[in-house]
């Protein structure tokens, strides 16, 4: 299956070294366009009407969120491409999109068009792009979503409404205070870091919660958490003190 892009980045070699990694790697991509800007990014899409857009995050004269929000329907896939920054990847994470660091990491590279490709076959399409563009948007933290892809498609979820998670082996199940619980086929490590900005705790190696809906702490040698829902948690000794800290800050 062909796959037509676009690159856009501001910075000229960065362009040209993913060019040349997707025509050695990843033959099945078809480059269409280079652009240097915001604006000549939205050209070069309403101008060709790609599969997947390149898009570098920090730009001059606007960003590639810029570009997402004046695109009037966003029809293709995005790979973000950026330097570390830590606000960008916790909106990126919470989407479940796909992104790259510089510099670029071909296995990584390579991963991210596989899954574009197979979205694309499957006639499955996630709407990762404006998902991260409505977090952005959120008032709040609280009032973010997470995206959470499951055997039959995927959930859309407000992080507030998660009461804990479970790891079940590779997988992880989120429990709500309503509703049936969701098995998601990501570790706990995963949701983990994704969710540490929203202020849960793991509090052992196979739970991780959100304080907000610990109703009672039982004393132990790591004790025991009951939760709104009227599960109860065991405690491992050796988070404890990061529990006891973190819940109280």
């Amino acid at each position: 299956m062909k796959l037509k892009a676009i690159l856009v980045d501001d910075e000229q070699d960065s362009r040209h070294i993913l060019a040349n990694y997707l025509q050695k790697y990843c033959p099945d991509v078809e480059v269409l366009a280079m652009a240097d800007s915001v604006a000549s990014g939205l050209e070069a899409i309403a101008k060709h009407q790609p599969d997947i857009v390149f898009l570098d995050i920090e730009m001059p004269y606007g960003n590639g969120f810029d570009l997402l929000e004046q695109v009037p329907a966003i029809t293709f896939e995005t790979i973000f491409v950026t330097a570390f920054d830590h606000y960008a990847i916790q909106a990126l994470n919470l989407s479940a999109a796909y992104y790259l660091l510089k510099p670029i990491d071909i296995e990584e590279l390579i991963k991210a068009v596989d899954k574009i490709r197979q979205e694309r076959q499957e006639e499955s399409p996630i709407p990762h792009a404006q998902l991260v563009l409505d977090n952005l948007r959120a008032e709040s933290p609280q009032n973010q979503r997470l995206l959470l892809p499951t055997l039959e498609g995927f959930e859309v979820i407000e992080v507030k409404n998660i009461v804990y998670c479970e790891a079940e082996d590779n997988f992880t199940r989120f429990h709500f205070m309503q509703g049936p619980s969701l098995l998601i086929c990501r570790t706990l490590k995963h949701f983990e870091e994704v969710l540490t900005a929203f202020h849960f705790v793991r509090i052992h190696r196979s739970y991780l919660i959100n304080p907000s809906f610990v109703k009672r702490y039982t004393k132990g040698k790591g004790g025991f958490v009951t939760m709104e829902n009227g599960k109860e948690l065991e405690v491992s000794p050796t988070k404890k003190q990061e529990f006891l800290q973190g819940f109280y800050r």
